[in-house]
């Protein structure tokens, strides 16, 4: 990631030296046309900066995203911003071209345009934060049942008898399609899952078939009741 933004500030560097050259060393940019650099001209070269810099800084919170998934939800980020920039360019160069143009329309032009790219990349940053958000909450309630199939499986592969592993199986099936998302509702009836699992390891452990069948059995009453119970809850 950190390599992708270097890549990308160094194709900002260029493009904004190449600006300024333009604007400072290619005279006149348009033939038999000198460029007048009074106030006006400064303010729509500031803006111009600061919407560089803003683009700039909007790839590097993009960039920096600690996984390629975070990253491809900042991406809307750096297309806002690239919009931003390539509006107040335009805005900018036709406001340094305008003779004779007031310093103070220059300056409501470029606030005005500066004031709704603003608002666009916040709306981009809420947006990537609120999905995200989401994502992060999902995995969070998904993490019970896929840690539960993954010791359900374990047993499984454990298990000696043909018996033991018969219960295993039953038990293996039932979470394995039982439903992924969880609630703090369901915190009672899934700790008391967890304990019965442990329980099932120690009969696995020792090989009990008798054992083994009467906590599977309770596992899967208890699972078939968590399934209930979050089904009310959605």
């Amino acid at each position: 990631m950190k390599k992708n933004f270097k890549i990308y500030a160094l194709i900002w560097a260029v493009l904004l030296v190449a600006f300024n050259v333009v604007v400072f060393l290619v005279r006149p940019v348009i033939p038999g046309y000198a460029i007048n650099y009074d106030a006006r001209f400064w303010i729509a070269w500031a803006f111009i900066l600061a919407a560089s810099l803003g683009n700039l800084m909007c790839a590097h919170f993009a960039f920096k995203a600690d996984n390629l998934k975070k990253m491809f939800y900042n991406l809307p980020l750096i297309t806002v911003s690239r919009s931003a920039l390539v509006v107040m360019l335009s805005a900018g160069c036709i406001l340094m071209l305008i003779p004779n143009c007031p310093a103070w329309i220059a300056a409501v032009v470029c606030i005005l345009i500066l004031a709704f790219n603003a608002i666009a990349v916040a709306k981009a940053v809420w947006a990537a934060d609120t999905v995200s958000g989401i994502d992060e909450k999902v995995k969070t309630q998904t993490a019970f049942i896929k840690n539960l199939t993954i010791d359900a499986e374990g047993l499984l592969a454990r298990a000696k008898s043909d018996a033991v592993k018969a219960e295993c199986k039953k038990v293996y099936e039932a979470v394995r399609y039982s439903d992924p998302m969880s609630n703090e509702a369901l915190s009672v009836i899934e700790a008391q899952i967890a304990t019965k699992m442990e329980e099932l390891a120690a009969a696995v452990g020792t090989d009990d078939a008798e054992k083994a069948k009467e906590i599977a059995d309770e596992i899967v009453i208890l699972v078939n009741d968590r399934n209930k119970k979050c089904q009310i809850l959605k």
